[in-house]
This record gives structure tokens, C-alpha cells and sequence, in this order.
């Protein structure tokens, strides 16, 4: 049986029942992910999976990643488990990178503000707002990250508005022509606009702090499409709430679902998204396609394209011989 935590594309779905039995949790909760489960011999994941579906499922192969990002993933105990971790990676860069894109036009040119204002106080109120408005052709924008979204975010930056890009990532090499890779100092230091792309790790937690803040040049904008604890939530309400910082756009944050009383949800130079950041209806198709394909290959015997943890191969053979 093959369990998803969410309702995926049409297509995909359809897909998957040709396969075999198809089942989706009524609820993306740990509650009805555990309960419901059961039987599963892959589990589709865009929601977290409570570490004990690992002990409950002795016939489960694979946690397949409906994206790219792991952390909803307990990895280390489904190596020890001999089950198989693999996600689809870059199928929704481009999405993300238009996301990145069109936020941080709207906020560089105060569109949230322009239509506040526009519905509070009228049109000649709204018209003056635009007189601090900026272009984003010919300014820097600051990446920490350099995989599938990173480098899709810098060509779309280089080549649609003349942007001078900065990075700052561990591998340097993954950095596309043109692009500068620099120290994290000279990324705050150095960006009109800075984008968070990276995965959240011990090294990356907190990395956005009010040290690192008042790094940033006055006026600069802020978008994070990675996770929300890469950024200390005080610290960035402060910097924008006293206007060191010209906007923020945030698609992750601490807690999720946002509570309704956030004050991000009223500072008037805040984007805020549902964690959409990724989700189109062709991403959805193009990431439902790299799920299809990586269940196939697992129920036919083989090890998925894409396997994040090689040391569960061992353990995954003796409990599914090829």
C-alpha cells in the first residue's frame, strides 16, 4: 500500500493507483498519519512523520519526499530501520525562484503599503508611496544557499534584471558563472536584497540573528523561502518594526500554521504566504512525477534515483532481498 500524508496532483494519483492501493490521511496530523498508516510499504511525505511509524510499519520501504527538503524526515531512525529515504530534488527551483522574484518587486516598490493605503485613505494617499518606491534592475541580490533554488534564482536575477549577485554557500563550485561567493559578513554587508535558500541545519539555526541584521544596509529586503528558524523571529520584528530594514517576505516561520495574532500579519512592510512558496500546479505535477517514478523503482526492487541515506541499504536488503 502506498500512503500519502496530502492529496496530490490528478495525475499523480492516478498514477499511483495504477500501482497498487492508494491511500491518503484524512488529516496532515502526526495523530492520523500514525493511525492511519498502516500497511504502508511507502509513505509519500509533505508532512512530518512521527519517528514511531517507523517501529509500526515492519513492512515499510520507503519514505519517499514530496520536494526537496528533509527536515520532516527522521532520517537517522529510518537508517536504522532499513527503510529507504529519497526525495525529488529541484522539481519546484523555478517556482520558488519566481516567488523570490515577484516579492521582492512588490516590496521594493511598497505594493503591500500602496494597497493598504489605497483602501484606508484613497488614491492621492496611496499615489505618494510610490515616490519611495525602488527598481530591482542593477541592484545586488545576496543569496545563502547555492543548490536547485539558489541557481535558479541567480540566472532569473542575472539575466532578467542585471542584477549583481553575492553568495554565500559550502560549496563554492556549485555557483553559477557571474556570481560571487563571499563570507556571510559580506552578504548582509554587501545585499539590497537577501534571500535565505538554505536547508536548516545546526550551522544554519538562528544564522539570521540581530547581530546579523544590523549588518544589513538600511533599506534592505528580506525573503525566506527555506525555514523559518534560520531567522530569530525578535530580532526581525524589531529590525523592521524600527525600520532598519525596508520589507521582509516570509513563506516559513517558527511555528506552523502562522497564529492568527503574529505581528508579522500586521506590520504593514511584511509579505506573508502559507508556506507556498514551492506550490504551483506544475511544480505539484513535476515533484508528484519524481514521487511516481521513485516508487516504481523501490517496488520493482531497485533503490530510488535520488536515495538520501546509502548506509539503510544494507539493513533495507536484508529485510527486502532484491
Amino acid at each position: 500500500m502506498i500512503f500519502s500524508t496530502h492529496t496530490l496532483h490528478p495525475e499523480v494519483t492516478t498514477a499511483l493507483q495504477s500501482i497498487g492501493e492508494f491511500r491518503i490521511a484524512s488529516a496532515p496530523t502526526p495523530q492520523a498519519i500514525t493511525e492511519e498508516c498502516s500497511g504502508a510499504e511507502i509513505i509519500v511525505v509533505r508532512a512530518p512523520i512521527p519517528p514511531e511509524v517507523l517501529t509500526r510499519l515492519p513492512g515499510l520501504r520507503a519514505l519517499i519526499r514530496h520536494g526537496a527538503g528533509l527536515d520532516m524526515i527522521p532520517i537517522p531512525e529510518a537508517t536504522a530501520a532499513g527503510v529507504l529515504v529519497a526525495n525529488v530534488p529541484g522539481a519546484n527551483a523555478v517556482t520558488v525562484a519566481e516567488h523570490v522574484i515577484w516579492t521582492a518587486l512588490a516590496l521594493l516598490r511598497r505594493i503591500p503599503l500602496v494597497g493598504r493605503v489605497l483602501h484606508s485613505d484613497g488614491w492621492s494617499a496611496s499615489r505618494a508611496h510610490a515616490d519611495h518606491g525602488r527598481d530591482m534592475s542593477g541592484r545586488t541580490l545576496g543569496i545563502l544557499g547555492m543548490g536547485n533554488i539558489g541557481q535558479a534564482l541567480s540566472r532569473m536575477a542575472m539575466q532578467g534584471f542585471g542584477m549583481q549577485v553575492l553568495c554565500h554557500t559550502r560549496n563554492p563550485a556549485r555557483c553559477p558563472p557571474g556570481v560571487q561567493a563571499v563570507s556571510w559578513a559580506d552578504l548582509l554587508a554587501g545585499s539590497d536584497v537577501l534571500v535565505l535558500c538554505a536547508p536548516l541545519t545546526d550551522q544554519t539555526r538562528g544564522i539570521l540573528d540581530a547581530a546579523a541584521l544590523a549588518r544589513m544596509q538600511p533599506g534592505a529586503i528580506l525573503i525566506n523561502v527555506a525555514r523559518g528558524p534560520l531567522v530569530v523571529e525578535a530580532a526581525l520584528i524589531a529590525a523592521l518594526s524600527q525600520g532598519h530594514l525596508g520589507g521582509a517576505a516570509l513563506d516559513v516561520f517558527d511555528t506552523q500554521p502562522l497564529p492568527p495574532d503574529h505581528p508579522f500579519l500586521t506590520l504593514p512592510n511584511v509579505i506573508v504566504t502559507p508556506h507556498v512558496a514551492g506550490i504551483s500546479e506544475d511544480s505539484m505535477l513535476r515533484m508528484g512525477q519524481g514521487v511516481v517514478a521513485a516508487v516504481r523503482r523501490v517496488l520493482a526492487g531497485d533503490l530510488p534515483d535520488h536515495l538520501i541515506n546509502p548506509d539503510a541499504i544494507a539493513r533495507y536488503r536484508r529485510r527486502f532481498p532484491a
